[in-house]
């Protein structure tokens, strides 16, 4: 008959295999393959520098996140294990990254004696510290750490706060954790807002498309980071005269050939159904497919030619329909983009929103590397079929007066969600429909 081990005996056992785990939690939650790590912080310029949400998408792996525009995006390798969040509301760790020393606030509910420990990737404590505070707003200041990743954990009689901080200093220095200030009677309060640094899986090679919005004004930005850096984004104003706010897109083509777009179809004016006619009436018109107001929302409105131009049949830059600001774009403006874009054969892929959220399959082909994110509105055909063709399949759009011969006087561009190229075509039918984008004056 087998003898029973003590109880005694095996509850040490457990007690050492608690230990063991923790460590392994602690190095598992913040250990990364070896590799990249990018940060990358935002700043706003333009017509307001205050950058308010940052929508990310990582145009080659599909992986998204959205921040805030005082966080920092971190750029992790693609196979790293996913770490703690690095901040939450019951603890705010800033700067993170930190170069000499960061701020730790948190908050108390209760008298008590509060335990802070900095634990390494290897899940040694480099430092710990306990102190009793008394209920309310606690800093604490976090010094000396060399370079790299660290857990932050906060314990007291009611409460256990984990945090992650990234440390960037190559300064020898000794760890410590100084309280620096408490506010009493603050318990339940809010703590003060503090960017946090969010991960996200990248390769080197991914494009990266962020989107930032600050009240009324949105701007699409696209990159390979390579390193740290601080993306900039140009705010603009694209209003129309209904109120509507577009994403703009700014292409550093070059400092003569900059060009900043609508990176959304015009979608200005009233609809009217497609049994009417579009009309010099001093009313602004235009179709929506399969007359769908949700359909405009989407894709924006259908509009002939005329209607666009507002009846102003000249070269030059052309206002029509477009907000102030912006106008009709010419056949060489859109020239300028598909050239910076590689050429017709290829630009086609470069200009398309990626999936099938909008476009049908295949579209395989689709980067949308300069975050155009062009859209399939399809459009309306005036003389064969005499009504709408092929939404989620093709986008066309109309450029302004052109006059390049006596024979040709104007085109429109299209895509296909079967094309990688730009078809361009000479002189459609002013009555059919078609997409705008606008371009910056």
């Amino acid at each position: 008959m087998k003898r029973k081990q003590p109880i005694i005996e095996v509850n040490l056992k457990n007690e050492n295999m608690k230990k063991i785990y923790s460590i392994i939690f602690l190095v598992l939650a913040l250990l990364k393959v070896q590799g990249q790590d990018y940060f990358i912080s935002f700043a706003g310029a333009g017509d307001t520098t205050t950058v308010g949400t940052v929508k990310v998408d990582n145009l080659t792996s599909g992986a998204t996140v959205t921040l805030n525009g005082s966080d920092i995006l971190h750029l992790i390798p693609s196979l790293g294990i996913g770490a703690l969040s690095a901040d939450n509301k019951d603890l705010h760790l800033y700067p993170n990254p930190m170069e000499e020393k960061s701020t730790l606030d948190f908050v108390t509910s209760e008298t008590g004696t509060s335990t802070i420990s900095l634990v390494d990737l290897s899940g040694q404590t480099v430092y710990q510290i306990s102190k009793k505070l008394s209920p309310g707003e606690h800093s604490f200041c976090v010094s000396g750490i060399q370079q790299g990743m660290y857990l932050v954990k906060v314990t007291g009689n009611d409460f256990c706060y984990f945090g992650k901080l990234i440390s960037r200093s190559n300064l020898p220095g000794i760890a410590r954790i100084e309280h620096v200030s408490s506010v009493a009677g603050s318990e339940g309060r809010q703590l003060k807002s503090a960017g946090a640094t969010i991960d996200m899986p990248y390769t080197d090679g991914n494009i990266l498309m962020y989107k930032s919005i600050s009240g009324q004004y949105s701007t699409v930005v696209t990159d390979v980071p390579t390193g740290n850096k601080t993306t900039t984004f140009t705010y603009a104003d694209c209003t129309d005269i209904d109120g509507n706010h577009y994403s703009t897109v700014h292409t550093a083509i070059g400092t003569s050939s900059a060009q900043t777009w609508m990176a959304e179809n015009l979608k200005v004016g009233v609809r009217i159904n497609v049994s009417q006619s579009q009309t010099d009436n001093g009313i602004i018109e235009h179709f929506c497919y399969d007359d769908n107001d949700n359909n405009c929302f989407i894709y924006g409105g259908l509009y002939q030619w005329n209607e666009m131009m507002q009846y102003v049949d000249t070269l030059g830059v052309i206002k029509g329909i477009c907000p102030d600001g912006w106008h009709i774009p010419t056949i060489d403006e859109w020239s300028v983009l598909i050239t910076y874009l590689g050429g017709t054969d290829i630009a086609g892929s470069k200009l398309k929103e990626i999936g099938n959220t909008h476009w049908l399959s295949p579209n395989n082909d689709a980067t949308n590397e300069c975050g155009f994110t062009a859209l399939p509105g399809g459009w309306f055909d005036s003389v064969f079929a005499h009504g709408f063709s092929d939404i989620g399949g093709h986008a066309c759009f109309w450029t302004s007066l052109s006059k390049i011969s006596m024979f040709i006087d104007y085109y429109y561009l299209e895509l296909s969600n079967e094309w990688y190229f730009v078809y361009v075509l000479e002189n459609p039918p002013r009555w059919d429909g078609y997409s705008v984008r606008c371009i910056a004056d």
